[in-house]
Parts: C-alpha cells; structure tokens; sequence
C-alpha cells in the first residue's frame, strides 16, 4: 500500500479555514493552485480522521491534503463527470460532460449567456489533453461529439424549457491492448422514449415530423424514457467512431463527423444504439421516469485481471411505482472480457444493501494495493461540523473480492437521509452560507480506470474531481445551475493502522 505510515489516532485536530479561491474567467478558463489558498471556511472544521478496510486503514485529511479550483467555466459553458485519465503515450486527457458548441455568431461577438436551451446541450463529449506537469490542470477541451436527445422542462403556466441534458456521463477506458487493440472506448449514457400513446395526455400537444405527405404523428415531450448506454471508440480522443448497426443489424462502427448544414439540410449525425449484454438485451435503466428525472447506469469501470468490472447505480426495480425523487438505488456490477463484442457486458449483479435516491458510486482498484476505492455522495451526519451537508465518502474493501464492496456499510439509518461518519471533509466550494452541492464527482485514473495521480502528488493516495452547483461562477448565482459553475479537485492520503 502507498504512503505505509504509522497509525495515527482517529482525533479531530483544529486546523486553520481553507477556501479554493474561484477563478474570475470571462471565457473557458482552467487552472489549479499548488495549495489551497487561505479563505474562511463556513465553520473553521477539524480534520475528518476514520478507519476503513476493516480497521487496517485510516483516512486522515488534514490541511496538509490540497484543494483547489479546476475548471471556472464561463456562463456558456460547464464541465461535469471530469475524469482525469493518464494515457501511457499521450500523457494526461481530460474527459467530461460538457455544452455543444453554439451557433456562429457575428464577428468580435461575445458568447452570450445560455442557460441550457439547446437541445443537445450536455449532449456533447468534452476531451483535452495536458503534459504530465500539468496533470491536474484541466487542458483547453473541444466538443467532440453530441447527439441529439432532448430532454424537456415544463413549469406550470411557462412555455417549455428544453434544459438538454442528454448524452452525458462518460467513462474512458483502454481496450484490450494486451491483445492488440489500439483502440481505447468511452461510455456514455443517452435515453430512449418507453412512451405510448396511451401515456401521452390528452391535452399534452404533439408534433408532426417529416415533410411528406404521409405524415407521422408523436408526441412533443414522451411521458417515459429509460436511459441507455452507448458506446464509442477512439484512437487518439479526438476523433471517434459511434456504436451503431448496419442495414442488417449487424454492428457497426460509424465515425462522427462535424454536422455540415447546407441550403437544404442538414447533414445527419450517426444513430447510437443500446450496448446489448450477453443474453441480447439493450443495457437500459431499470424504471421509465420523465424525461428530466431519468435515473441510473452512472459509475466507472475498472480492469482488473483483464477483465472489465462496470460498477454502476440504478434505481430497484421495487420502487419504480414511487416518484422519481423517491427512487431508492443499488449498486450493480457487471463484467466483460471485449468491449468490441456484439454483446458486451455480463448480466447485472447486485452488490450490498439499498441506498438514497440519486446516489453516484465510482469503484476502481485503489493505487498500489490490492484492494477496492469506493466513493460515493453522501451528507455527513448531524452532528458533524456544519452539520449534514453535502459531501464525497470514501471506503476501501479489504481485498479485490467484489463481495467486499457489498459488506460495505455505507450509510448510516436511516439510509434514505445519506448520512455517514466516512466523510472526507472537503472545503472547497458552497455558496457562503455552509451549504455545498458536490455533484459528478469523479478521479484520476490510469488508462485501465484504476486509480492515478499526477508525479505532483505521487505521495498521495488519490484525486477527486466534483462540481459545485451553489459556488457562484463567472456569471454569479443567476441562470443555470449547470452553467458557469466552477470544478473542484482535492486529494486524499490512506495509512496503515497495523491492524492485521
């Protein structure tokens, strides 16, 4: 194991405040503090000390683990789900959920503030690559690809909203290159309509599609969707080929290509299709939610003995009858040996007890050990400094037996409040008044999505990336919570105890 220190007590140490001051940035601009930067802290909290892997661990940050500022997006843009992804060739690339590209606009234009009113905004894969110097600074990124899978906000007495968070949530990983493979694969979810018309309110209104006289008739926002996985390979993360199928229905890589619009039309993007597992299947989400309360399928997935192991949430199919809001979620698995097979992935596997509506879990191989790192959303408890707010939690297993990460016990009862002592502390972000929102987050990895860091922080254990959504960003606190947000990143460091 790295960083095999002494044990340490498990005590709660005043430290001074902390505070990752927010980058002023009017366009995309990224950066990172070497440390973080002295700012009050909304309670002045002690360090966050716990045991881990059956007492043989401990997690102590201290103000010795560094935060900081990754990304200040400006108002037209954003950067979520960011995993920093070391690539043996090429060094570190950023890969994450972010805007499509806008409209041209006139010359010497500034980008206007948008607040998600795109279709396909969110629906376009963000990549960018940095020398290893600069590993945990986020590179300059382009849009790589969006599909457009809109998805449509209706408030009451207000025209439609489409807030386009579609395709998103993207995970990078090597292919099989201990074979050959040269391609490396990315994993993203979209969404299919699950509608029918008998689902469709009488009054809700529906839109005709297509010029000919033959006219098709639909419904303008499906009462149902599902999310689906989709796939894509690159050789170098910035061209891709999109997972498809042929006239046949046999599998197809198409490549994508910029969208050309000429007078008479547009150029057609290629048709993603649902990543089938063994038995045929498209991988979809387990229950139909509307468009914008679509749950499930996020996570990551780690190599592991040549094996691929997709740890993802998805909601239990018992609470499918509930409001998408009270969905409680389980932690799934599943294994593959060819991400370029027809049928990619193994039927689910359901490891450990239920957990809190909307809960994100990323699991991968821990740096140096042979154990899992499993972090996940969570609130720490009541009466932990500044009381429940938002948080990341962090656990390790004790060895790389999957069953160990369902023996975890996450959260404290009641589950559904997403309490646990596990909390690692972080400082950065909120909106002032010691409320904190850490959204998507995600780490560092190596090209096998197990975990890296930056030659930086080699003494460290690991890296996390998170979103704000309550941190003001370049365009303040109104408009979009997506938009203009700022990214965070902190690490942390694991000891021994000498526990056996």
């Amino acid at each position: 194991m790295t960083n095999d220190l002494p044990a340490r007590s498990v005590t709660r140490a005043a430290r001074p405040p902390v505070w990752a001051a927010i980058l002023a940035s009017a366009g995309l601009s990224w950066g990172l503090a070497s440390s973080a930067e002295a700012r009050p802290s909304y309670d002045g909290s002690a360090p966050t000390c716990f045991l881990t892997a059956g007492g043989a661990l401990e997690i102590c940050r201290d103000g010795s683990e560094a935060e900081g500022v990754l990304a200040a997006p400006s108002p037209c843009a954003f950067a979520r789900g960011i995993q920093l992804l070391r690539l043996p060739k090429t060094g570190v690339t950023a890969v994450f959920q972010g805007e499509s590209p806008l409209a041209k606009t006139r010359r010497g234009e500034d980008c206007p503030e948008r607040k998600a009113t795109d279709a396909r905004d969110g629906g376009a894969l963000h990549t960018g690559r940095s020398p290893e110097q600069l590993a945990t600074i986020l590179p300059p990124s382009q849009s790589r690809f969006g599909v457009a899978l809109p998805e449509e906000r209706r408030r009451k007495g207000e025209a439609p909203t489409l807030e386009g968070i579609g395709p998103r949530d993207p995970i990078a990983i090597a292919g099989r290159d201990w074979a050959g493979e040269e391609y490396s694969y990315v994993f993203l979810l979209g969404q299919e309509s699950t509608a029918t018309d008998a689902e469709v309110p009488e009054d809700q209104p529906r839109r005709r599609r297509g010029r000919r006289r033959r006219e098709v008739s639909e419904p303008a926002v499906p009462a149902a969707f599902r999310r689906i996985q989709i796939e894509a390979r690159t050789l170098d993360f910035a061209s891709f080929e999109i997972r498809t199928r042929d006239e046949d229905g046999k599998l197809a890589w198409e490549p994508v290509t910029p969208e050309k619009k000429t007078r008479r039309r547009a150029s057609a993007a290629p048709t993603p299709v649902a990543v089938l597992d063994e038995a045929g299947k498209p991988l979809m989400s387990a229950c139909p939610a509307p468009p914008f309360a679509t749950q499930g399928l996020a996570g990551s997935i780690s190599i592991v003995d040549r094996t691929y192991h997709y740890f993802y949430t998805d909601v239990l199919p018992e609470d499918c009858g509930l409001p998408p809001e009270q969905r409680r979620m389980g932690l799934y698995l599943r294994t593959s040996t060819d991400l370029a097979a027809d049928r990619v992935w193994s039927a689910a596997r359901r490891l450990g007890a239920a957990l809190p509506p909307n809960s994100l879990v990323r699991v991968a191989r821990a740096k140096g050990a042979t154990r899992w790192a499993v972090s996940y959303t969570c609130n720490r408890p009541a009466n932990a400094p500044g009381g429940p707010v938002a948080d990341i939690c962090l656990q390790y297993t004790a060895d790389l037996d999957p069953a160990g990460i369902g023996a975890l016990t996450l959260y404290a009862d009641p589950v559904e409040a997403g309490r646990s002592p596990t909390y690692l502390g972080l400082r950065s972000g909120g909106n002032g008044a010691g409320r904190f929102d850490r959204a998507s987050h995600f780490w560092m990895t190596d090209a096998y999505g197990n975990l890296d860091l930056p030659t930086t922080y080699a003494g460290k254990s690991g890296l996390l990336t998170w979103v704000d959504r309550l941190s003001p960003g370049a365009g303040g606190y109104e408009g979009s919570r997506v938009y203009g947000r700022p990214a965070f990143w902190a690490t942390w460091t694991v000891r021994r105890t000498g526990t056996p």
